[in-house]
C-alpha cells in the first residue's frame, strides 16, 4: 500500500444534484450523498479485467495496402461494469514499451500465453485502477505490437494515440487481434481520457491535446517537446549530430524496420541538416495548434534538462495562457527526470488529486492552489500564485567594457565599444563561467556587482547581439549565470540530479507480475561557484529569419536576438549575475564548419531579462554597494553532460 499522504481540505460541491451523481463512482446506487472527497482503493487490483484491443488507426503509414492498427494494453477494475458504471481512462502512449523500458527502472511490457499484459511498467495501473480508473497503456505505431512506422512526433505518432481516444468515445474502430475482423467495444468507460508520459510520450500527450480531439479532458507531460525542431536544432545551429531518422530506427519494431524505408527516406529528405525549418518541421510543432486544445495542462520540466531542453516549455505555456487553457507547472533543479524520482510522495498526491479533478470532476480545490511549484534548492520548494508572476516584467541590460579585455560590465546604461572572441569548440558554458573574470579568448563576458538584494528571474530571456564574423558561418551562445557559492543538484551526472537508492517504497498493491513498488531516490548535490541559469543558441546565418540560414559575408555587422529559455531562479544577495557571449557551447550544440573570431558591437547588443519586479527590482539590487560572497575554497564543480547519444527517453 502507499505511503499515507497529506490531503487538501476539499470544499463541497454546489448542488445535490451534481453530489448525487458524483456519488454514484463510489456506489452502485444512485441515491444522494456528500460529494466524494477522494478516490479511494475500493476495487481488486489482482482481480482486474487485463485486455488487449487493437484500435484501427484509419492510416497505412507501412504501405501495405491495409489501414494500422495500434495495440492498446488495457488494466482496469473489475466491478465498476458489474455494476453497471463507467470509468474513466488514464492513458501513456509510448514508443518504448518494448524497446527500452520506462522508468528509472526500464520497465518493459510483459504478457501471457493469452497475449494480455501482465507487467504494466510504471505505477499507474497499480495505483489507480483500485481507485476507479483503467489504465490504458498504447504502442505507438511501428513499435512493440502495432503496425505502421514511427515518424517521430509526426501525423503517424500522434494519429496512434488520437485514435485511442477516439475509440474510447466510440468514433472509432478497435479488434481483439491485430489481424482479425472480431469487434472490441470500449463500453466500460465514459470516454473521459487523461493522458500522461514524460519524454517523447509527453511529447504525444501535447501532439494529440493539439489536435482538440473531443473525450481527451486533461495531460501532465513531463520533460516533453513542443516543437521537433527545437528538439533538433535552436535557430539553425544543431544540438545533435543526427536527424529524427536515426531515432525512428532507434524505436521501430524489427518489422517495421523491414517495411519503412520509405517513411526512414521521407524522414532524411524533410529534415536536413542546414537548420533549415521545413514542412516536416512545421507538422510537428505543436505550439502553433495550441488553439485548438481543449484539455488542461498539468506541465512538469526540469530547470537543467539538457536534453529536451526548457525552449520547449516557454513558447507551449505562452501558447496555452493566450488560449485560456487552464494550467498548473512544477518546475524542478533537475535534469530529464520524472517527478516520482525527485518528489515522491508530493507528485503521487497531487497527481491522484489533479485526475481527481480533471477526469472524476471531484471539487477538491487543486483548481484554486498555486499554479506553480518551484524548486529553489535540492528538495526544497515554493509556490507561486502565477507563473511567472503578475509583478514580472522585463528590464533591457547593457553590456559594457570593463578594465580589461573580454571582463566587462552589466548594467542599464548603453555603451560604445567592441568586444572579441574566437569560437573555440572544446570550451562550454561551465569553461566560460569558471573564467569570468580573467580574460580569454573564448568568449566576451559581462558581470554585474555583488547584489545588495536577492534578484528573481522568471519566465524567458532574450539576447540580441550585432556581430562581424571572420567567415562564413559562425554560431552563437548566450548564457545568463549566477555567479556565487551554491549547492545544487548535479544535472550533469548519470543521475541527472537524483541517485538511486537500495530500499523500495509500494504505491499500491501488486500481483506475482507486477510490482508496486520501486527504488527510493535521494538528490544527488554538488558544491559550485556559479549556476547557469538560462541558455540559447543560434546560427548567425539565421540573422533575417529563425527559420532560413545563409552564408555570411566575413566583416559585415549583423544583428540576430537568441531566444533564452525560459526558468526561474533566485539569485542571492552578494552573488552576481553574468551575460556571456561565445561560440559553441561544447555538447550542446555542434560547431559550424569554420572556426570564426566574433567582434561583438556593444552599442547594438542587450539583454531583455523578466525579473520580478522589473527594472526597478535590478536597479535596486545593483545600487549601492554590497559585500560580495565569500570566496570558498575550490568546488567540485556541475558534472559534465553526458556525450552519449541523447533520445527523448533518458535514463529516469
Amino acid at each position: 500500500m502507499p505511503i499515507r499522504m497529506r490531503f487538501t481540505i476539499w470544499r463541497p460541491l454546489a448542488t445535490a444534484a451534481t453530489a448525487a451523481l458524483l456519488a454514484t463512482f463510489l456506489t452502485p446506487a444512485a441515491t444522494a450523498h456528500p460529494a466524494p472527497r477522494q478516490s479511494e482503493p475500493v476495487h481488486s487490483y489482482e482481480d482486474a479485467v487485463r485486455e488487449a484491443v487493437w484500435v484501427d488507426t484509419g492510416h497505412d503509414g507501412n504501405g501495405d495496402g491495409e489501414d494500422d492498427r495500434v495495440a492498446v494494453d488495457i488494466v482496469r477494475p473489475r466491478e465498476p461494469a458489474r455494476q453497471g458504471r463507467k470509468i474513466p481512462v488514464i492513458m501513456d502512449a509510448s514508443p518504448y514499451y518494448s524497446c527500452c523500458g520506462r522508468g528509472n527502472e526500464s520497465q518493459k511490457k510483459t504478457y501471457d500465453a493469452d497475449g494480455d499484459v501482465v507487467g504494466m511498467p510504471l505505477y499507474y495501473d497499480n495505483y489507480f485502477v483500485p481507485r476507479g480508473y483503467a489504465f490504458v497503456g498504447v504502442d505507438l505505431a511501428g513499435t512493440n505490437r502495432s503496425d505502421g512506422c514511427v515518424d517521430v512526433g509526426g501525423p503517424s505518432d500522434v494519429r496512434s494515440a488520437k485514435a485511442v481516444v477516439d475509440w474510447l468515445n466510440g468514433r472509432a474502430k478497435g479488434y481483439t487481434s491485430r489481424t482479425g475482423s472480431r469487434r472490441a467495444e470500449a463500453d466500460w468507460t465514459n470516454g473521459k481520457t487523461g493522458m500522461i508520459g514524460k519524454s517523447w510520450d509527453g511529447t504525444i500527450a501535447n501532439g494529440v491535446a493539439a489536435t482538440g480531439v473531443e473525450g481527451l479532458e486533461t495531460i501532465v507531460p513531463i520533460a516533453a517537446i513542443s516543437s521537433w525542431y527545437d528538439y533538433y536544432f535552436s535557430q539553425g545551429a544543431p544540438l545533435y549530430g543526427s536527424g529524427p531518422d536515426w531515432l525512428s530506427d532507434y524505436v521501430n519494431s524489427p518489422e517495421a524496420r523491414a517495411e519503412c524505408d520509405a517513411v526512414q527516406q521521407r524522414l532524411v529528405d524533410g529534415a536536413p541538416r542546414t537548420g533549415d525549418r521545413t514542412k516536416l518541421w512545421s507538422e510537428r510543432d505543436y505550439v502553433k495548434a495550441a488553439g485548438k486544445v481543449r484539455a488542461s495542462v498539468f506541465l512538469i520540466h526540469g530547470m537543467q534538462d539538457l536534453n529536451v531542453r526548457m525552449g520547449h516549455v516557454g513558447p507551449w505555456w505562452d501558447a496555452l495562457a493566450k488560449n485560456g487553457v487552464d494550467r498548473k507547472i512544477w518546475l524542478s533543479q533537475t535534469g530529464h527526470v520524472d517527478p516520482f524520482d525527485f518528489r515522491r510522495a508530493e507528485w503521487v498526491d497531487t497527481l491522484h488529486r489533479w485526475f481527481d479533478h480533471e477526469l472524476l470532476g471531484y471539487d477538491n480545490g487543486i483548481d484554486d492552489e498555486p499554479m506553480a511549484d518551484i524548486e529553489r534548492r535540492p528538495g526544497q520548494w515554493e509556490t507561486s500564485t502565477t507563473w511567472p508572476p503578475r509583478s514580472t516584467s522585463t528590464a533591457t541590460l547593457r553590456p559594457a567594457d570593463g578594465a580589461r579585455p573580454g571582463v566587462g560590465t552589466l548594467g542599464l546604461r548603453p555603451d560604445r565599444g567592441t568586444e572579441t572572441f574566437t569560437d573555440d569548440p572544446a570550451l562550454s558554458e561551465t569553461d566560460w563561467a569558471a573564467r569570468i573574470d580573467e580574460p580569454t579568448a573564448g568568449k566576451a563576458g559581462f558581470v554585474t556587482g555583488p547584489l545588495t538584494r536577492e534578484l528573481r528571474l522568471s519566465g524567458a530571456s532574450e539576447v540580441t547581439v550585432t556581430a562581424r564574423s571572420s567567415t562564413p558561418t559562425a554560431h552563437l551562445s548566450a548564457v545568463l549565470v549566477d555567479l556565487g557559492p551554491d549547492t545544487i543538484r548535479d544535472y550533469g551526472d548519470r543521475g541527472e540530479g537524483v541517485a538511486t537508492l537500495t530500499d523500495r517504497t509500494c504505491w499500491g498493491p501488486s500481483t506475482p507480475g507486477d510490482s508496486s513498488c520501486y527504488l527510493e531516490t535521494a538528490a544527488k548535490t554538488t558544491d559550485v561557484d556559479h549556476t547557469v541559469v538560462s541558455r540559447g543558441w543560434a546560427d548567425l546565418g539565421n540573422h533575417a529569419s529563425k527559420w532560413q540560414g545563409r552564408p555570411l559575408t566575413p566583416g559585415k555587422a549583423y544583428t540576430l536576438t537568441l531566444d533564452l529559455a525560459a526558468t526561474d531562479h533566485v539569485v542571492p544577495a552578494g552573488h552576481r549575475l553574468a551575460l556571456i557571449v561565445a561560440g559553441t557551447d561544447k555538447d550542446l550544440i555542434d560547431p559550424p564548419d569554420d572556426t570564426p573570431t566574433l567582434t561583438l558591437d556593444l552599442s547594438r547588443t542587450s539583454a531583455r531579462v523578466p525579473f520580478v519586479g522589473g527594472t526597478a527590482a535590478f536597479a535596486r539590487a545593483t545600487a549601492g554597494r554590497a559585500t560580495a560572497a565569500p570566496a570558498p575554497a575550490p568546488r567540485d564543480g556541475v558534472s559534465a553532460p553526458h556525450t552519449t547519444h541523447r533520445v527523448p527517453k533518458g535514463g529516469r
